[in-house]
C-alpha cells in the first residue's frame, strides 16, 4: 500500500468523458484506483469507464444541479462504498471581450466551473470524511493573473482557487486534504477549439514562450494523480508555474501594459468576437441543457 497507496480506493472524476478528464481515469486506472465518472455525454462516460482495467461505472449528471449530484453521490457510495479521492474537474470556457458577450453563456462558465465545484465538494464530503481522503480541485495559471478575453473564466479559476483554500482550512482539522492544480495549456478538445478562433490564438501569441506550450493530457493527468497519491496541497503543471506565485500580484499591471496596445491593434484590423462555449464539451453542455 506505501507503493501504491490509490489501489482499490474509490476516486470520482468529475468531467471524464473526454479531455483531462479521461486522461485522469486513465491514470488513476494505472494506480489501481476503482473510478466514478461524473459528467455528461452517457455514451463517451461508458466508453471511458469500460475501457479501465479495474473497476468502473459512470453516471451522466450536471454539476450544477446539486439535487442530482446528491444522488449521483448517493449511488456512486452505493455501488462502491465510500469514496477516497475526488477531482474536481468539470469546465467550460468562453473567449471575447466581456461587453460583448452572452449574459448566458458568461454565466455558464462560472457555474460549471465553480458553482459545478462546490457542489461535488459538497455531496461527497461526507466520504471525504469518512475516510480522511482528499480533494483535487482543477484551477490554472488563470487563476493566478489574468487574461483580458476570458473574463469569465479567469473569474471562475481564481474563485476555485479561493473556494479550495477555504475548505483546506476548515477541514484540516478532520484529516481530509485539499490540493488546487495549477496548469496551463492542456491539449484537449477545448484547446483545439481555441485555435481556430482568432480571439484565443492572440491570447496565446502574446504570452511569454514558455506559456504558450500545449502538454498532453496524459502528462497532465500523471502529474495530478501523482499529488493525489501524495496529498499534495499544490500541483503545477508545468512545474515552473510555482515559480508566477512569488510574483503573481505584479501580473495584472503587466498584462494591462501589453493590452492596452496589442488589443488596440486587433481592434484596428480585424473584430474581436465573443466564442461562446468552446470545444465539444461546450457543445454538449448546450445539447444536455437544451434537451432538459
Amino acid at each position: 500500500m506505501r507503493s501504491r497507496p490509490l489501489k482499490g480506493r474509490v476516486v470520482v472524476v468529475t468531467g471524464a468523458a473526454r479531455g483531462l478528464g479521461a486522461a485522469l481515469a486513465r491514470s488513476f486506472d494505472d494506480r489501481g484506483a476503482r473510478l466514478a465518472l461524473l459528467g455528461l455525454e452517457a455514451e463517451r462516460l461508458r466508453d471511458v469507464a469500460e475501457s479501465l482495467r479495474n473497476e468502473a461505472a459512470s453516471w451522466e449528471v450536471d454539476v450544477t444541479d446539486d439535487a442530482a449530484m446528491a444522488e449521483a453521490a448517493r449511488q456512486v457510495r452505493a455501488r462502491f462504498g465510500p469514496v477516497s479521492v475526488v477531482v474536481a474537474n468539470a469546465g467550460v470556457a468562453e473567449g471575447g471581450p466581456f461587453a460583448d458577450s452572452d449574459p448566458q453563456v458568461w454565466r455558464r462558465v462560472i457555474e460549471v466551473n465553480l458553482i459545478g465545484s462546490a457542489a461535488t465538494a459538497r455531496c461527497f464530503l461526507p466520504d471525504l470524511l469518512d475516510t480522511r481522503g482528499y480533494y483535487l480541485q482543477v484551477a490554472s495559471l488563470a487563476a493566478m493573473g489574468t487574461s483580458p478575453l476570458m473574463s469569465a473564466y479567469c473569474a471562475s479559476k481564481a474563485g476555485v482557487e479561493s473556494f479550495a483554500h477555504a475548505v483546506r482550512a476548515e477541514l484540516a482539522h478532520r484529516d481530509v486534504a485539499v490540493g488546487i492544480a495549477y496548469i496551463n495549456w492542456t491539449d484537449t478538445d477545448m484547446i483545439k477549439s481555441t485555435d481556430a478562433r482568432s480571439v484565443i490564438t492572440e491570447l496565446r501569441a502574446h504570452m511569454p514562450a514558455p506559456a504558450r506550450k500545449i502538454y498532453p493530457a496524459d502528462h497532465v493527468a500523471d502529474r495530478l494523480a501523482t499529488a493525489a497519491e501524495r496529498r499534495r496541497a499544490s500541483v503545477y503543471v508545468p512545474a515552473w508555474l510555482r515559480a508566477v506565485q512569488p510574483v503573481r500580484s505584479c501580473l495584472p499591471a503587466v498584462v494591462t501594459h501589453v493590452a492596452r496596445t496589442e488589443l488596440a491593434r486587433l481592434d484596428a484590423t480585424q473584430p474581436l468576437e465573443a466564442t461562446g462555449l468552446l470545444g465539444a464539451g461546450g457543445r454538449a453542455d448546450e445539447r444536455y441543457r437544451g434537451a432538459s
